[in-house]
């Protein structure tokens, strides 16, 4: 089993995490620029030097808020995006059911 988990919620950095079999990979980035491009790049990082695949992801788990509107819309879209892709579930909700953000 591996999760992934997205936590684009605060202001000042990403994280994107792995949880392989119970032991937990993260990877973080401040940010010098958007949030929307810092994310996929820093996923496909975690992925490459793990060694997986998207395609191995069996579930994700998101940062709903509370956070700036921006901050989670991103984290939130990518998350519902990626499970609807792979048809795995996001915050153990039913495939093809969307995440909702909680904005502050």
């Amino acid at each position: 089993m591996m999760v992934l988990f997205i936590d684009t919620s605060d202001n000042k950095q990403v994280t994107v995490a792995l949880r392989i079999n119970g032991k937990n990979i993260h990877f973080s980035q401040l940010l010098d620029r958007q949030k929307a491009q810092v994310v996929l790049p820093l996923l496909e990082k975690l992925l490459h030097d793990t060694g997986h695949k998207l395609k191995d992801i069996t579930a994700i788990q998101v940062s709903p808020g509370p956070g700036s509107f921006t901050g989670l819309r991103v984290g939130v879209a990518i998350a519902n995006t990626l499970g609807f892709l792979l048809q795995i579930p996001v915050n153990d909700h039913p495939i093809g059911e969307s995440v909702l953000p909680q904005y502050s």
